[in-house]
């Protein structure tokens, strides 16, 4: 592989208003301060957050399914890498045995972090796509919506509480009390 390529990690997972119900992934560069931004659909959001959770479904997720097909046949997955970006559309591989195969980038995180391999974005992506976060948003919650997907506080507050219901509802309580933290820190920030 020649192409230069950058190490991420995921830092935030939430609803981009603007996208219609899809879900915003927030890649951050692992040796440096910028994001990448990767729209993608509700399916794969819901499969990647609830592996980073550590909820296992009763049934395997896709994702989960194609994991243990390559298990089973004894293959190894090595890493994935966002490595093109045209028209808008992000392009990935996930390298199997050595083997590059393509993906949409939310199915190959969706592997990923099931198989604890490394994320990539090639240099030319991040260079394209990749922003600095404002100094106030490097301390980020991953809860909290950044300032290009949610434009005013009463906004923020309203995806927040969403989010903790949601929490709630599936009984995630150590996500819910981040949520709750990142509610507070808005409201408190009035007085």
């Amino acid at each position: 592989m020649d192409e230069e390529r950058v190490q991420v990690d995921i830092i935030g997972l939430t609803t981009s208003p603007a996208s219609g119900g899809a879900y915003a992934l927030l890649l951050k560069e692992i040796d440096g301060e910028r994001q990448l931004p990767i729209i993608i659909g509700q399916f794969e959001a819901q499969s990647i957050a609830l592996e980073m959770e550590g909820i296992k479904p009763p049934r395997p997720l896709t994702h989960d399914l194609i994991k243990n097909i390559i298990d089973a046949l004894g293959l190894e997955v090595t890493d994935v890498v966002i490595n093109d970006l045209r028209e808008g559309t992000f392009y990935a591989t996930i390298t199997v045995d050595g083997q590059q195969i393509d993906s949409r980038p939310s199915d190959a995180i969706a592997l990923a972090v099931r198989c604890g391999i490394p994320i990539y974005v090639s240099e030319k992506v991040m260079q394209e796509a990749a922003f600095l976060p404002e100094p106030e948003e490097e301390e980020g919650e991953s809860f909290r919506p950044s300032s290009r997907q949610v434009d005013d506080k009463e906004s923020k507050l309203e995806f927040l509480r969403k989010q903790l219901k949601e929490a709630v509802e599936r009984e995630d309580y150590e996500t819910a009390a981040r949520i709750r933290d990142a509610i507070r820190k808005i409201e408190l920030s009035d007085h």
